[in-house]
């Protein structure tokens, strides 16, 4: 079985780190570097892990084509999927995981990530805090004053929901793949 990466993912925050370092005239450190080696090596390593991979929502979306394919095609799609993420937990749709009460979440980073991987391309900035945006509505003039890529994301942006929520269609494909979702509710538990 394959699983979906990006070549790019932990790749951000170190060419940004580079880069400053460059603009300073400093040499990167080594050890902060090594940070993101290690975590491309533990993806590697939990990759090939029966452990890792056992009632993991990460390993079930980066390993199963059919949802893979609708986050590669519709950026709409991947964005509503990265929003679910954040803020809420998952439960296996199986008995022993329900009745332990054994969730799975992750932060608004690593959902990003986990986006990224699914597309196979980007890192988590690509997502990160893509469902906070600017609300407005334009007119048709100040459409048509956007760059082609300005327009694009604008569009795009009619279909993406702030983090914290869930679809109706990502609800449901969650569900196909064997997850409950537990939607945060706001209060601490």
């Amino acid at each position: 079985m394959t699983i979906s990466k990006s070549p790019q993912r932990h790749t951000f925050q170190a060419n940004n780190y580079i880069s400053r370092c460059e603009e300073e005239g400093k040499e990167p450190s080594e050890d902060y570097l090594e940070l993101f080696k290690s975590a491309r090596q533990q993806d590697e390593e939990n990759m090939i892990d029966p452990k890792w991979r056992k009632d993991n929502l990460e390993y079930d979306l980066r390993s199963t084509e059919w949802i893979l394919e609708k986050a590669r095609g519709d950026d709409v799609y991947a964005q509503n999927l990265y929003a679910a993420m954040c803020n809420n937990d998952f439960i296996k749709r199986e008995m022993w995981p329900i009745l332990k009460d054994q969730r799975w979440s992750c932060s608004w980073r690593y959902a990003g990530g986990i986006v990224a991987d699914m597309q196979g391309t980007g890192d988590y900035i690509d997502w990160y805090c893509s469902g906070i945006r600017d609300t407005r509505t334009l007119s048709e003039s100040e459409q048509a004053a956007l760059t082609e890529q300005e327009q694009l994301a604008y569009k795009a942006g009619l279909g993406y929901v702030g983090e914290g929520c869930v679809t109706d269609e990502i609800e449901n494909d969650l569900y196909k793949l064997g997850w409950i979702v537990v939607k945060y509710n706001g209060e601490d538990e």
